[in-house]
């Protein structure tokens, strides 16, 4: 696997943990280590202290989304890809930031941007650190 691989990798991965957000919960058991650590540091989103296993992250996606109809994710600008192969598998980190858009109650579209950056170890994911501008936040990107 050469440089372009490993970015390919990369961003795939970031593509398919977003498909994963906009629900498609079954990634979850393909993209994510058996066992997982997420930092989420936005306001109301404590739930996913505890998320440990894919099986967990697929069931709070899922209610997460019941309790925000319409809610969508997009990857935003340009993946950040720092993998190399260690152990015969892609391992390291892999950032982008991110928008998310829902209704709110009125029916107006709110968009919010944020970053993730996904630790990869032995091709799966096994560290989430998650920021986003929150609840009185901004989109960076238009």
């Amino acid at each position: 696997m050469n440089d372009d691989d490993l970015r390919r990798f990369g961003v795939g991965t970031y593509d398919r943990w977003t498909a994963m957000w906009n629900g498609d919960v079954g990634l979850a058991e393909e993209i994510m280590a058996p066992e997982f650590t997420l930092r989420y540091a936005q306001a109301g989103t404590e739930a996913f202290d505890d998320v440990r296993t894919p099986r967990q992250l697929a069931d709070i996606i899922t209610s997460w989304h019941r309790s925000r109809p319409g809610l969508r994710f997009a990857a935003e600008a340009t993946a950040v890809v720092d993998l190399g192969f260690v152990d015969g598998a892609p391992a390291g980190l892999v950032a982008r930031p991110y928008v998310a858009s829902f209704a709110d109650q009125d029916g107006r579209t709110v968009a919010r941007s944020g970053t993730d950056t996904l630790r990869v170890t032995g091709g799966l994911i096994t560290e989430v650190w998650s920021v986003s501008s929150g609840a009185g936040g901004r989109t960076f990107y238009r």
